[in-house]
Protein backbone atom coordinates (compact mmCIF):
# COMPACT_ATOMS: atom_id res chain seq x y z
CA UNK A 1 0.00 0.00 0.00
CA UNK A 2 1.02 3.43 -0.52
CA UNK A 3 2.29 5.50 2.02
CA UNK A 4 -0.12 7.88 2.13
CA UNK A 5 2.91 10.74 3.08
CA UNK A 6 4.97 10.02 -0.23
CA UNK A 7 2.70 10.91 -2.47
CA UNK A 8 3.47 9.90 -6.33
CA UNK A 9 5.43 12.03 -8.63
CA UNK A 10 3.46 14.13 -10.47
CA UNK A 11 4.56 14.81 -14.29
CA UNK A 12 2.82 18.33 -16.09
CA UNK A 13 5.17 18.99 -19.15
CA UNK A 14 6.51 15.75 -21.82
CA UNK A 15 8.85 18.78 -22.68
CA UNK A 16 10.44 18.50 -19.70
CA UNK A 17 11.63 14.88 -20.48
CA UNK A 18 12.78 15.73 -23.46
CA UNK A 19 15.08 18.29 -22.28
CA UNK A 20 15.61 15.82 -19.35
CA UNK A 21 17.37 13.30 -22.49
CA UNK A 22 18.56 15.80 -24.53
CA UNK A 23 20.89 17.05 -21.31
CA UNK A 24 21.72 13.14 -20.78
CA UNK A 25 22.44 12.55 -24.35
CA UNK A 26 24.83 15.24 -25.03
CA UNK A 27 26.08 15.85 -21.17
CA UNK A 28 25.42 19.15 -21.64
CA UNK A 29 22.91 22.19 -20.89
CA UNK A 30 24.08 24.60 -23.95
CA UNK A 31 24.19 21.95 -26.08
CA UNK A 32 20.93 20.43 -25.61
CA UNK A 33 19.32 23.73 -25.75
CA UNK A 34 20.70 24.58 -28.86
CA UNK A 35 19.03 21.06 -30.68
CA UNK A 36 15.57 22.40 -28.97
CA UNK A 37 15.72 25.98 -29.67
CA UNK A 38 15.57 26.90 -26.05
CA UNK A 39 17.60 28.81 -23.91
CA UNK A 40 20.30 27.64 -21.50
CA UNK A 41 18.25 29.18 -18.66
CA UNK A 42 15.14 27.51 -19.76
CA UNK A 43 16.27 24.23 -19.89
CA UNK A 44 17.59 24.40 -16.35
CA UNK A 45 14.01 25.59 -15.51
CA UNK A 46 12.47 22.32 -17.49
CA UNK A 47 14.98 19.92 -15.33
CA UNK A 48 15.00 21.88 -11.96
CA UNK A 49 10.92 21.43 -12.91
CA UNK A 50 11.06 17.82 -13.28
CA UNK A 51 13.38 17.26 -10.44
CA UNK A 52 10.90 18.61 -7.87
CA UNK A 53 7.73 16.68 -9.36
CA UNK A 54 9.78 13.12 -9.25
CA UNK A 55 11.76 14.27 -5.76
CA UNK A 56 15.08 13.01 -6.90
CA UNK A 57 18.03 14.29 -8.20
CA UNK A 58 18.73 13.05 -11.98
CA UNK A 59 21.44 15.10 -12.97
CA UNK A 60 25.07 15.85 -11.31
CA UNK A 61 26.29 19.72 -12.76
CA UNK A 62 29.64 20.87 -12.34
CA UNK A 63 31.54 23.53 -14.17
CA UNK A 64 32.69 21.62 -16.42
CA UNK A 65 30.56 18.16 -17.29
CA UNK A 66 27.13 17.20 -16.63
CA UNK A 67 26.50 13.09 -15.78
CA UNK A 68 23.25 11.19 -14.09
CA UNK A 69 22.81 10.05 -11.27
CA UNK A 70 22.03 6.85 -10.05
CA UNK A 71 18.35 7.62 -9.68
CA UNK A 72 18.65 9.79 -13.58
CA UNK A 73 19.70 6.26 -15.21
CA UNK A 74 16.77 4.65 -14.08
CA UNK A 75 14.30 7.49 -15.37
CA UNK A 76 16.48 7.91 -18.41
CA UNK A 77 15.64 4.51 -19.76
CA UNK A 78 11.93 5.20 -19.01
CA UNK A 79 11.91 8.95 -20.58
CA UNK A 80 13.60 7.01 -24.03
CA UNK A 81 10.33 4.60 -24.08
CA UNK A 82 8.07 7.46 -23.22
CA UNK A 83 9.30 9.58 -26.02
CA UNK A 84 9.71 6.74 -28.27
CA UNK A 85 5.90 6.01 -27.62
CA UNK A 86 4.89 10.00 -28.24
CA UNK A 87 6.84 9.43 -31.26
CA UNK A 88 5.00 6.28 -32.59
CA UNK A 89 1.71 7.73 -32.02
CA UNK A 90 2.73 11.15 -33.72
CA UNK A 91 3.85 8.72 -37.02
CA UNK A 92 0.75 6.50 -36.90
CA UNK A 93 -1.42 9.32 -36.57
CA UNK A 94 0.33 11.21 -39.98
CA UNK A 95 0.33 7.65 -41.51
CA UNK A 96 -3.28 7.33 -41.56
CA UNK A 97 -3.45 10.54 -43.34
CA UNK A 98 -1.51 9.41 -46.03
CA UNK A 99 -2.76 7.59 -49.53
CA UNK A 100 -1.96 4.44 -50.35
CA UNK A 101 1.13 4.08 -52.43
CA UNK A 102 4.01 2.05 -53.74
CA UNK A 103 4.90 -1.84 -54.23
CA UNK A 104 2.53 -3.99 -52.39
CA UNK A 105 3.96 -7.45 -52.06
CA UNK A 106 0.59 -9.58 -51.14
CA UNK A 107 0.83 -13.67 -50.17
CA UNK A 108 -2.37 -15.37 -51.24
CA UNK A 109 -3.60 -19.16 -50.85
CA UNK A 110 -4.39 -21.19 -54.02
CA UNK A 111 -8.05 -21.04 -54.01
CA UNK A 112 -9.37 -18.78 -51.41
CA UNK A 113 -7.32 -16.08 -53.10
CA UNK A 114 -8.60 -16.01 -56.77
CA UNK A 115 -12.08 -16.76 -55.85
CA UNK A 116 -12.61 -14.30 -52.88
CA UNK A 117 -9.47 -11.88 -52.55
CA UNK A 118 -8.73 -11.19 -56.01
CA UNK A 119 -11.90 -9.55 -56.87
CA UNK A 120 -11.57 -7.02 -53.61
CA UNK A 121 -7.79 -6.53 -54.66
CA UNK A 122 -9.08 -5.24 -57.91
CA UNK A 123 -11.79 -2.69 -56.69
CA UNK A 124 -8.49 -1.45 -54.38
CA UNK A 125 -6.70 -1.23 -57.06
CA UNK A 126 -8.66 0.97 -58.83
CA UNK A 127 -9.47 3.30 -55.86
CA UNK A 128 -6.03 3.62 -55.24
CA UNK A 129 -4.01 4.03 -58.46
CA UNK A 130 -0.77 4.68 -56.98
CA UNK A 131 -0.38 1.50 -55.86
CA UNK A 132 1.34 -1.70 -57.44
CA UNK A 133 0.19 -5.74 -56.18
CA UNK A 134 2.85 -8.37 -56.59
CA UNK A 135 0.52 -11.58 -55.69
CA UNK A 136 1.82 -15.09 -55.35
CA UNK A 137 -0.46 -18.34 -54.58
CA UNK A 138 0.39 -20.62 -52.20
CA UNK A 139 -0.93 -22.79 -49.90
CA UNK A 140 2.18 -23.22 -47.69
CA UNK A 141 2.81 -20.67 -45.06
CA UNK A 142 5.74 -18.68 -46.80
CA UNK A 143 8.33 -16.93 -44.72
CA UNK A 144 6.73 -13.35 -45.15
CA UNK A 145 10.35 -11.46 -43.18
CA UNK A 146 12.40 -13.89 -45.20
CA UNK A 147 10.40 -13.07 -48.63
CA UNK A 148 9.68 -9.30 -48.09
CA UNK A 149 5.91 -9.94 -48.32
CA UNK A 150 3.92 -6.93 -46.95
CA UNK A 151 0.74 -9.13 -46.03
CA UNK A 152 -0.74 -12.57 -46.41
CA UNK A 153 -4.00 -13.80 -45.99
CA UNK A 154 -4.61 -17.43 -44.25
CA UNK A 155 -6.63 -19.90 -43.04
CA UNK A 156 -5.53 -20.82 -39.63
CA UNK A 157 -3.37 -19.59 -36.93
CA UNK A 158 0.27 -18.23 -36.28
CA UNK A 159 2.85 -19.11 -34.25
CA UNK A 160 5.51 -16.61 -35.62
CA UNK A 161 6.49 -14.02 -33.01
CA UNK A 162 7.80 -11.83 -35.63
CA UNK A 163 4.12 -11.44 -37.32
CA UNK A 164 0.69 -9.97 -36.42
CA UNK A 165 -2.49 -11.89 -37.33
CA UNK A 166 -5.70 -9.81 -37.69
CA UNK A 167 -9.25 -12.42 -38.48
CA UNK A 168 -11.38 -11.12 -41.08
CA UNK A 169 -13.87 -13.80 -41.42
CA UNK A 170 -14.66 -17.09 -39.98
CA UNK A 171 -14.34 -20.22 -41.81
CA UNK A 172 -14.77 -23.95 -41.62
CA UNK A 173 -14.95 -27.52 -43.48
CA UNK A 174 -17.49 -28.69 -44.95
CA UNK A 175 -17.83 -32.51 -45.77
CA UNK A 176 -20.12 -32.59 -49.20
CA UNK A 177 -21.23 -34.90 -52.02
CA UNK A 178 -23.72 -34.74 -55.15
CA UNK A 179 -26.73 -35.63 -54.26
CA UNK A 180 -26.39 -38.05 -57.79
CA UNK A 181 -23.39 -39.88 -55.75
CA UNK A 182 -25.89 -40.16 -52.48
CA UNK A 183 -28.83 -41.52 -54.61
CA UNK A 184 -26.22 -44.04 -55.48
CA UNK A 185 -24.67 -45.04 -52.53
CA UNK A 186 -26.43 -43.39 -49.54
CA UNK A 187 -25.64 -41.02 -46.91
CA UNK A 188 -22.99 -41.72 -44.16
CA UNK A 189 -24.14 -41.19 -40.85
CA UNK A 190 -21.02 -41.10 -38.75
CA UNK A 191 -17.38 -40.42 -39.94
CA UNK A 192 -17.01 -44.31 -39.55
CA UNK A 193 -19.21 -45.13 -42.26
CA UNK A 194 -16.79 -43.30 -44.77
CA UNK A 195 -14.77 -46.40 -44.98
CA UNK A 196 -17.57 -47.88 -47.31
CA UNK A 197 -17.68 -44.77 -49.33
CA UNK A 198 -15.79 -43.61 -52.35
CA UNK A 199 -13.90 -40.57 -51.04
CA UNK A 200 -11.62 -37.85 -52.84
CA UNK A 201 -8.71 -37.29 -50.60
CA UNK A 202 -6.30 -33.99 -50.98
CA UNK A 203 -2.82 -34.22 -51.25
CA UNK A 204 -0.39 -31.91 -49.84
CA UNK A 205 3.00 -32.12 -49.94
CA UNK A 206 3.00 -35.70 -50.86
CA UNK A 207 1.04 -37.19 -47.93
CA UNK A 208 -2.82 -37.48 -47.99
CA UNK A 209 -4.28 -34.78 -45.44
CA UNK A 210 -6.88 -36.33 -42.61
CA UNK A 211 -10.65 -35.46 -42.08
CA UNK A 212 -11.26 -33.20 -39.44
CA UNK A 213 -14.36 -34.01 -36.75
CA UNK A 214 -15.73 -32.98 -33.85
CA UNK A 215 -16.84 -36.41 -31.43
CA UNK A 216 -18.02 -36.01 -28.55
CA UNK A 217 -16.51 -32.26 -27.67
CA UNK A 218 -13.07 -34.24 -29.42
CA UNK A 219 -11.24 -33.19 -32.17
CA UNK A 220 -10.56 -35.91 -34.44
CA UNK A 221 -8.59 -37.02 -37.47
CA UNK A 222 -9.79 -39.87 -39.55
CA UNK A 223 -7.21 -40.52 -42.65
CA UNK A 224 -9.26 -41.48 -45.76
CA UNK A 225 -8.14 -43.81 -48.50
CA UNK A 226 -9.07 -41.79 -51.28
CA UNK A 227 -9.91 -43.72 -54.15
CA UNK A 228 -9.22 -40.45 -56.08
CA UNK A 229 -6.93 -37.95 -54.68
CA UNK A 230 -6.19 -35.03 -56.04
CA UNK A 231 -3.17 -32.32 -55.11
CA UNK A 232 -5.57 -29.53 -55.83
CA UNK A 233 -8.97 -28.46 -53.95
CA UNK A 234 -11.09 -26.92 -56.94
CA UNK A 235 -10.30 -30.24 -58.97
CA UNK A 236 -12.00 -32.19 -55.76
CA UNK A 237 -14.90 -29.87 -55.78
CA UNK A 238 -15.49 -30.48 -59.69
CA UNK A 239 -15.05 -34.55 -58.86
CA UNK A 240 -17.43 -33.98 -55.70
CA UNK A 241 -19.68 -32.13 -58.61
CA UNK A 242 -19.50 -35.00 -60.75
CA UNK A 243 -20.54 -37.06 -58.47
CA UNK A 244 -16.83 -39.34 -58.12
CA UNK A 245 -17.40 -39.33 -54.27
CA UNK A 246 -17.10 -37.23 -50.83
CA UNK A 247 -15.11 -34.57 -50.53
CA UNK A 248 -14.26 -32.67 -47.54
CA UNK A 249 -13.77 -28.96 -48.44
CA UNK A 250 -13.32 -25.23 -47.05
CA UNK A 251 -16.74 -23.14 -46.97
CA UNK A 252 -15.21 -20.87 -49.25
CA UNK A 253 -14.45 -23.33 -52.27
CA UNK A 254 -18.12 -24.78 -51.87
CA UNK A 255 -20.82 -22.46 -50.68
CA UNK A 256 -22.48 -21.19 -54.03
CA UNK A 257 -22.92 -25.00 -55.04
CA UNK A 258 -24.35 -25.92 -51.69
CA UNK A 259 -26.59 -23.32 -52.47
CA UNK A 260 -27.45 -24.51 -55.69
CA UNK A 261 -28.04 -27.76 -54.27
CA UNK A 262 -25.74 -29.27 -56.45
CA UNK A 263 -23.64 -30.29 -53.58
CA UNK A 264 -25.12 -32.03 -50.35
CA UNK A 265 -23.40 -30.90 -46.92
CA UNK A 266 -23.13 -33.85 -44.36
CA UNK A 267 -21.91 -35.09 -41.02
CA UNK A 268 -23.06 -31.44 -40.07
CA UNK A 269 -23.71 -32.86 -36.27
CA UNK A 270 -19.34 -33.99 -36.67
CA UNK A 271 -18.17 -30.64 -38.14
CA UNK A 272 -15.18 -29.94 -37.19
CA UNK A 273 -14.55 -25.79 -35.94
CA UNK A 274 -13.22 -23.77 -38.18
CA UNK A 275 -10.21 -22.26 -38.61
CA UNK A 276 -10.55 -18.30 -39.10
CA UNK A 277 -9.61 -16.45 -42.02
CA UNK A 278 -6.56 -14.03 -41.18
CA UNK A 279 -4.25 -11.33 -42.50
CA UNK A 280 -0.80 -11.77 -41.24
CA UNK A 281 1.73 -9.26 -41.84
CA UNK A 282 5.31 -8.30 -40.30
CA UNK A 283 5.46 -7.22 -36.74
CA UNK A 284 5.64 -3.74 -37.38
CA UNK A 285 4.73 -0.22 -34.91
CA UNK A 286 2.67 0.96 -37.87
CA UNK A 287 1.23 -0.70 -41.01
CA UNK A 288 2.21 1.13 -44.17
CA UNK A 289 -1.00 2.72 -45.26
CA UNK A 290 -0.92 0.44 -48.88
CA UNK A 291 -1.14 -2.44 -46.14
CA UNK A 292 -3.50 -1.07 -43.56
CA UNK A 293 -5.85 0.06 -46.38
CA UNK A 294 -6.65 -3.41 -47.89
CA UNK A 295 -6.71 -5.21 -44.41
CA UNK A 296 -9.26 -2.46 -43.63
CA UNK A 297 -11.16 -2.63 -47.12
CA UNK A 298 -11.38 -6.86 -46.86
CA UNK A 299 -12.08 -6.38 -43.75
CA UNK A 300 -14.93 -3.70 -44.14
CA UNK A 301 -16.35 -5.98 -46.97
CA UNK A 302 -16.71 -8.96 -44.59
CA UNK A 303 -17.51 -7.81 -41.80
CA UNK A 304 -21.29 -8.56 -42.51
CA UNK A 305 -20.50 -12.07 -43.27
CA UNK A 306 -18.48 -13.51 -45.92
CA UNK A 307 -19.47 -15.17 -48.74
CA UNK A 308 -18.95 -18.58 -47.51
CA UNK A 309 -20.43 -17.71 -43.34
CA UNK A 310 -22.02 -20.39 -41.95
CA UNK A 311 -25.55 -18.52 -41.83
CA UNK A 312 -25.56 -18.39 -45.63
CA UNK A 313 -25.39 -22.40 -45.87
CA UNK A 314 -28.07 -24.75 -45.62
CA UNK A 315 -27.18 -27.65 -43.07
CA UNK A 316 -28.61 -31.16 -43.64
CA UNK A 317 -30.06 -32.50 -40.60
CA UNK A 318 -28.35 -35.77 -39.80
CA UNK A 319 -28.87 -39.34 -40.38
CA UNK A 320 -27.87 -40.02 -36.62
CA UNK A 321 -25.84 -38.91 -34.35
CA UNK A 322 -22.25 -39.72 -34.93
CA UNK A 323 -20.36 -41.83 -32.26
Amino acid sequence: MRNSASPAAHLDHIGDLLAFVRVADTQSFTAAAEKLGLSRSAMGKCIARLEQGLGARLLHRSTRSVSLSDEGRVFYEYAQRILSEVDNATDAMASRKQAPRGRLRIDLPVSLGRLHVMPLLRDYLREWPEVDADVSFSDDYTDLVRDGVDVAIRIGGETDSRLVRRVLAPHRLITCASPEYLDRHGIPATPDDLTAHQTLAYTHAGALVPWRYAVNGRERNVQVAGRLRLGNTEALRDAALAGAGIAQLGAFLVGEDLRAGRLTPLLESAAPPGAPVCAVYPHRRHLAPKVRVLIDAIAGRWSAGAPWAADALPRRPPASDPL
